[in-house]
């Protein structure tokens, strides 16, 4: 399969370019190269209304990167514009990483007024930064604690090139020329991310049937230090990396050390990582996933579902995702498959905005739990993946902004095509 040769012999993943990331390195490093096609990159993607990133609350963090990074362009101005409306009334942010420190730092920048309290901000730039902001290290400056993994500063192509300081010869410069050679000049915002891409590929086809060659196991078994696993270089060891490594080398006959998942344990949920701002649904259910059975955990992971039969995750813009972790660990729910049922779109599809291929994987993944006969349902979202062709995946998961892990959305995909296919015989 084309798909994991590509992950086992590529190192710097599928992950889409970032609006956020790109403007950054506009505004912070104009000396790496390729800073004139990132220049393009953002005056490409600026929407017809000045806005740049997704739908709704998810323009707010783009725009203000964007904006800062192009100045006194006339688009730099219609942007300005449009994020003088968008702060014009009430905020609402995005569960997106650090939204609520990056905010307040561009808004500064540009000498925009917000109504987020920026004291929290002002205070972390007069101490030691945690472990878990060194990938948002561009909104606080270079930092002597900041340890770079290989050169590359917590999966972060903008922390990198703060913590550098300049085109220094080295391992951070060679990484960042490697990054934006990658998509010609823009850059996604966490990169290289190799155990995220493949744990969560494991799983996806492993738990539909699928098989996977023995060296991804290998590379998993590699990853595991004594606090659990990382996404990627110099980001900090995490709870949901940790339980999908656990689940992803279970369903491979090859356990992982479960006892690092347990340093992430709260009273009935697993947190992320220290101090987190908001629980995570797909972090549990890959926790509940790793470890087999937790009455307490279970009980946790229904009362977050919604009155409408979903859940929702500070990870991912989709209730689709959300609701296919939960009903897997859970082994289905059927009010989540009555949910699923009632929100497909005419043409098979389902999605939050639109109809994706990803959230129809996750749709179909849902209802492939349902004691019912769902066939129908199943087989027009299966006509609908058939026919998705070689478009573009909409990015949905969540970190400085939008972004899509495109092999993961693809095997997510081919996943489902199999469950389908199990489904309806």
């Amino acid at each position: 399969m084309r798909l994991l040769a590509r992950l086992t012999d590529d190192p710097w993943g599928g992950l889409s370019p970032s609006v956020y990331e790109t403007g950054r390195l506009v505004a912070l490093a104009p000396w790496l190269r390729g800073h004139e096609a990132r220049i393009r990159y953002l005056l490409d993607t600026q929407h017809a209304d000045g806005t740049w990133g997704g739908p709704g609350e998810y323009a707010l963090v783009p725009t203000l990167s964007a904006v800062d990074a192009l100045k006194k362009h006339p688009a730099a101005r219609r942007g300005l514009e449009a994020l003088r409306k968008l702060l014009s009334r009430p905020v609402k942010l995005p569960d997106t990483v650090a939204v609520e420190l990056i905010v307040p730092a561009l808004a500064e920048r540009l000498g925009l007024r917000t109504p987020l309290d920026p004291r929290s901000l002002h205070a972390l730039r007069n101490r030691p930064l945690p472990d878990k902001l060194w990938h948002t290290l561009e909104i606080f400056g270079p930092r002597p604690e900041v340890v770079a993994v290989d050169g590359i500063v917590a999966a972060s192509p903008a922390a990198t090139a703060v913590q550098l300081r300049g085109p220094v010869p080295g391992d951070g410069l060679d990484y960042l020329e490697a990054v934006q050679e990658r998509h010609g000049g823009p850059v996604p915002a966490g990169v290289p991310v190799p155990l995220f891409e493949r744990s969560w590929i494991i799983v996806a086809l492993k738990s539909a049937g699928l098989d996977v060659p023995d060296p991804m196991v290998e590379q998993l078994h590699a990853a595991f230090g004594t606090q659990g696993a990382a996404g990627g270089p110099g980001l900090p060891a995490d709870a949901d990396d940790t339980a999908t490594a656990l689940h992803a080398l279970a369903l491979c006959d090859s356990p992982g050390p479960a006892d690092t998942l347990d340093h992430y344990r709260e009273a009935r949920h697993f947190a992320c990582f220290p101090d987190e701002r908001t629980p995570s649904t797909s972090t549990n259910a890959h926790a509940l996933q790793a470890i087999g059975h937790d009455r307490e955990l279970e009980e946790w992971l229904r009362d977050m579902q919604e009155p409408e039969g979903n859940w929702r995750d500070k990870w991912h813009a989709s209730p689709y995702y959300a609701t296919a972790c939960v009903t897997n660990a859970l082994q289905g729910n059927e009010k989540a498959v009555d949910w699923v049922l009632g929100t497909q779109h005419a043409d098979g599809s389902w999605g939050r905005w639109e109809g994706t291929y990803e959230e129809t994987a996750y749709a179909i993944r849902t209802l492939s739990h349902s004691r019912r006969d769902v066939s129908g349902a199943v087989s027009r979202g299966a006509k609908f993946l058939h026919e998705w062709g070689d478009r573009e995946h909409p990015p949905l998961w969540h970190d400085k902004d939008l972004y899509t892990p495109t092999r993961i959305v693809r095997a997510e995909g081919l996943a489902a095509l199999h469950l389908a296919c199990a489904v309806r015989r």
